[in-house]
């Protein structure tokens, strides 16, 4: 049973989205089940090891963190947007950011904490470097945004992975 459905649970819910996104039927059940199970083989074919958590109590105070800076990002971005811009002073820009991180889990955590934050957005990562390209909606303060990454999300990200 294992060959034939490597990620039971990944391969559920793919079955179970499928049916929610489009209507339920005998059809779409075997085509969604068929889907899910492709991907769980594709899954299989990746052998991603798992992560390893190194301190997982530290977990709850960063999701704290990430929650807290996401409505307020929100709430910022939108004063940006209705604001018009506090009269023209808003500017983007590109920003690199020097990591430490190297763990694979972590980066993954990282791209989805920046993409999830509004006005930020990861848009490279150059693993010989260790440098992180992003895009911020409202670039005032370079060094304040390098240390918001490495102190605030990066440091908790090594001290729960690395």
């Amino acid at each position: 049973m294992s060959r034939l459905v490597p990620y039971p649970l990944l391969t559920l819910g793919l079955v179970l989205m499928w049916l929610i996104l489009t209507r339920f039927s005998l059809g779409h059940l075997m085509l969604g089940t068929g889907v899910a199970i492709l991907a769980g083989w594709a899954m299989g074919a990746l052998r991603m090891e798992g992560p390893s958590l190194r301190r997982p109590s530290a977990i709850p105070g960063l999701l704290a963190i990430v929650a807290w800076d996401i409505l307020r990002s929100n709430a910022a971005v939108a004063w940006l947007i209705l604001s018009g811009g506090r009269m023209g002073a808003r500017r983007s820009g590109f920003l690199r950011v020097p990591l430490r991180l190297r763990h694979p889990s972590a980066l993954a955590m990282l791209a989805i904490i920046i993409t999830a934050t509004p006005g930020t957005a990861w848009l490279e990562y150059d693993a010989d470097t260790g440098v992180l390209l992003l895009h911020i909606f409202d670039l005032v303060d370079e060094a304040r945004w390098r240390d918001l990454i490495q102190n605030r999300y990066e440091a908790r990200l090594l001290e729960i992975f690395e």
